[in-house]
């Protein structure tokens, strides 16, 4: 098996939503856009990325909702040394489809207080559903490490939440190391790095909000 040498995770630049979020009203989600600022964020993450990956060979997997594609294509990697491919299973959480503000804030609101990986959306998803669809993707990738043609490095372009759960996944993370950590900002990576013992460890943690609480605590 061919271990990459680093796994680099990318959240995608602003985009119309996180400028606006009454645009959900009108738009649906896997359809938004990069704004401007949301563009000069991804040309500045690829201009890091060109450096870390060097001549090295990448093989990415990019989310297919518009604001990652749009992402990935402002990168601006050498397309000779990337192998790209859509991946459904990286997409952002679902919120249902086509949604009403006041009612997605106030869902916010109850999945602030029951708990980010378990709430469901009302025709939506929970946190867990798109963790068991991100170990369904982590399966897949494992096993694209026995090729022994693989690329020495790995790229996702993604959501927040994804990020976060794929790491979850990776590292064992409990529920409660979780719903204390904070999405990373827009064009934001994390690199998985190889370390010599054959572990992958983290590059930078992601931010805390709150101190994680186990939930097998007595009251």
């Amino acid at each position: 098996m061919v271990r990459p040498r680093r796994i680099v995770l990318v959240r995608h630049g602003e985009s119309q939503g996180n400028a606006d979020d009454t645009v959900y009203e009108r738009e649906p989600d896997h359809a938004l856009r990069l704004t401007p600022v949301g563009r000069e964020q991804a040309r500045h993450t690829g201009a890091r990325l060109r450096e870390l990956f060097g001549d090295e060979r990448i093989s990415a997997y990019v989310s297919p909702y518009r604001r990652t594609l749009q992402t990935f294509r402002e990168l601006r990697l050498d397309p000779t040394r990337v192998r790209m491919r859509e991946e459904p299973r990286l997409r952002e959480q679902d919120w249902g489809n086509w949604q009403d503000h006041e009612d997605v804030r106030l869902q916010k609101t109850y999945r602030d207080a029951y708990g980010h990986f378990f709430y469901r959306f009302a025709q939506g998803e929970s946190g867990a559903d798109v963790y068991d669809r991100v170990g369904s993707f982590l399966e897949s990738l494992y096993r694209s490490f026995e090729a022994p043609d693989h690329p020495e490095n790995v790229l996702l372009v993604t959501h927040g939440l994804t990020m976060r759960l794929f790491c979850m996944r990776w590292f064992h993370w409990s529920v409660a190391e979780f719903e204390a950590l904070s999405n990373p900002g827009n064009g934001e990576f994390r690199s998985l790095v190889l370390g010599p013992d054959g572990r992958y460890r983290l590059d930078r943690p992601f931010e805390r909000w709150t101190t994680p609480e186990p939930y097998d605590l007595d009251d």
